[in-house]
């Protein structure tokens, strides 16, 4: 592509005039913002090591009552975006959020959507609209846009979950807001993903429509997800082994801005995942391996660690375990490339 003109070329008088009227002239920005066969990315491969932060949140515990934080955490920050814009991809904020026990999160609702990954501990609960979702480890749980939730911690020791929310697209629409309400009551014994939704494929016969697009269901628990990638496996013996997140009743992504699934990596094995044009996060359920992205140094993860990937890049997995196969949950943008196009 031919070189265009630049700032530095029109007269500083000129430039003034557009200044003073609000103007910017597109040719000398045109290349950075429409750069030739590839976009110009600002998430940087990079590995949130759990064991580093896990004492710092901890400290955060001491340092800071629940009743001065509401949410206690420690936000997973891409430094290819700025830290202060809290974003792990272009459209993807992450946090570690820690709840010590017989403390709460109190109750409110706002506008970006959230997925709650559970990291560890046993005896919390996440209270979505009256359904009280159980948290253990590898559980996804869901809080819709504008769904009250809160959180209660009646068990031993601390539990520290990854958040996933799409509040940096939220917050860039001007659309980012929170309210604050009282406790809920439990409606129900037990989630939905106990009885309603607790197969694949079986969904409680409605003799109505249903009023709302959101996921019936708001836990998807770990083990169940674990059991369909090992069987996947005894069948597929050559197969990549992921699966999707989707809401039971459509087949739709749980979001319409972030998609999120989990794949299995074999022991032993090193995988390519196909190239996309959305950045990815990974984070480590179970096992140990290396990511690398383009042929690049491989980052080292083990479980309970994050990882972030640029799009439009070549993706490695491996898993460093001879006998021991290794789980990963991912989450990126594609829902949201798909509605514009640009998939």
């Amino acid at each position: 592509m031919q070189a265009l003109g630049t700032l530095e070329d029109l007269p500083q008088s000129y430039r003034d005039e557009l200044s003073a009227l609000n103007l910017v002239p597109l040719w000398p920005n045109m290349r950075a913002v429409l750069p030739p066969h590839v976009p110009s990315r600002k998430t940087r491969t990079l590995c949130w090591d759990y064991a580093s932060v896990r004492p710092l949140l901890l400290q955060a515990g001491e340092l800071t009552p629940m009743e001065k934080a509401e949410r206690r955490v420690l936000v997973l920050a891409n430094p290819g975006h700025g830290l202060t814009n809290m974003q792990a991809t272009p459209s993807i904020y992450m946090g570690i959020q820690l709840i010590l026990p017989g403390e709460s999160a109190p109750n409110h609702r706002h506008t970006p959507n959230a997925v709650r990954i559970i990291i560890e501990g046993e005896g919390a609960s996440t209270t979505v609209n009256g359904e009280v979702c159980r948290m253990e480890r590898g559980d996804l749980i869901l809080t819709p846009s504008g769904k009250w939730h809160e959180h209660q911690h009646e068990g031993d020791g601390p539990i520290m979950w990854l958040d996933v929310l799409d509040l940096p697209l939220i917050y860039q629409l001007e659309g980012s807001w929170a309210i604050e309400g009282t406790p809920q009551q439990d409606n129900r014994g037990q989630d939905k993903s106990f009885a309603e939704y607790s197969a694949a494929g079986v969904v409680p016969h409605i003799n109505f429509e249903r009023a709302e697009q959101d996921s019936p269901q708001l836990r998807y628990p770990w083990d169940k997800t674990r059991a369909c990638l090992v069987e996947m496996a005894a069948h597929y013996p050559d197969r990549l082994l992921r699966i999707s997140y989707v809401n039971p009743e459509t087949g739709a992504s749980l979001f319409p801005s972030i998609g999120f699934g989990a794949l299995m990596l074999r022991p032993g094995e090193t995988a390519r995942l196909p190239k996309r044009t959305t950045a990815c996060v990974f984070h480590a359920v179970e096992g140990e391996g290396s990511l690398s992205v383009d042929g690049g140094d491989a980052l080292n993860w083990v479980e309970k660690d994050t990882l972030s990937a640029p799009g439009y890049t070549d993706i490695t997995l491996s898993n460093r375990s001879a006998d021991k196969p290794a789980f990963m949950i991912t989450a990126d943008e594609g829902p949201l490339h798909h509605y514009l196009g640009i998939y």
